[in-house]
């Protein structure tokens, strides 16, 4: 075998870059025309990935999900710079459930449920946008209540009676039946207790490994977003100040004080670190 051969054989089995899925370039959303709470924000996740979005409540991680999923008008906000890529498309411009149809659905923060409406009837409004008929939806219908089997012993309770991790599991089920690419999750563990937190990340897992389904979670919870997460992006006031594998943000010093709660003297912005500010990763 020549050389030249050797090389091509090399090139030919050499491990491919990751597909980007979603894209965010550099947006600034604006509430009211006049509120500036992204500043220039620039995230990836590839295709196939779990990517955490970290940082305090008010960061602005839910309104980075609304941007992406194309809510914010319905609050009166708009992305009014940069740009957002779904599958290398633009869908900044797109309706909410044009979005879905491409493969893209937000499970809300606080899980929102139709609490009047039985867990198996909310979890076919999921696929109100699907045109595959019945039988598709149905087996559908089956692999949720293989990952949820809580919800097929709940299937006929009326949401608003459920508790709080079931309904949590009844949202994620309803994304699920829109047959998504792409979940964006929204604070999946506010008000669970610590097993039910855990019990939700691994099925997040199972999905994300088993289906194929790709994740990016916003998250107060930093360090069970870090153990599940491959990728994370620390959101400090609008921007990113911060970001690495998982692995490294959860071994970095400044995390584990900030937001996995080790050491430190009390809570302190990223900006009060000398460290961070001779680096300028976000200094205007």
């Amino acid at each position: 075998m020549t050389s030249q051969t050797i090389q091509a054989h090399r090139e030919a089995h050499a491990e491919a870059p990751a597909e980007t899925i979603l894209a965010l370039n550099n947006i600034e959303v604006i509430y009211d025309r006049v509120i500036l709470v992204l500043k220039g924000v620039s995230l990836t996740v590839p295709k196939g990935g779990i990517v955490a979005l970290l940082g305090a409540n008010g960061a602005g991680k839910t309104t980075t999900l609304k941007a992406i999923s194309n809510l914010l008008r319905a609050e009166r906000g708009d992305v009014t710079k940069g740009n957002i890529r779904f599958h290398g498309k633009e869908v900044q411009a797109l309706s909410p459930n044009e979005l879905v149809r491409r493969g893209c659905i937000q499970v809300m923060e606080g899980r929102h449920c139709f609490g009047h409406l039985t867990i198996e009837e909310n979890l076919l409004t999921g696929a109100y946008t699907r045109k595959d008929g019945a039988g598709a939806i149905r087996t559908n219908l089956e692999m949720v209540y293989s990952y949820f089997p809580r919800l097929r012993e709940r299937r006929s309770s009326q949401a608003g009676y459920t508790s709080g991790g079931e309904q949590q599991m009844c949202a994620i089920g309803r994304a699920l039946m829109s047959k998504p690419d792409m979940i964006l999750l929204d604070e999946p563990s506010m008000g669970l207790a610590p097993q039910l937190v855990e019990e939700i990340f691994e099925i997040v897992k199972e999905l994300n490994s088993q289906q194929g389904v790709s994740f990016l979670l916003a998250e107060q919870n930093t360090n069970v977003a870090l153990k599940y997460a491959t990728y994370g992006y620390i959101l400090e006031a609008g921007r990113i100040v911060l970001d690495g594998a998982a692995s490294a943000l959860r071994e970095n010093e400044d995390v584990k004080e900030f937001y996995l709660g080790v050491a430190g003297e009390g809570r302190r912005s990223f900006k009060s670190v000398k460290h961070y500010k001779r680096r300028k990763r976000w200094l205007a």
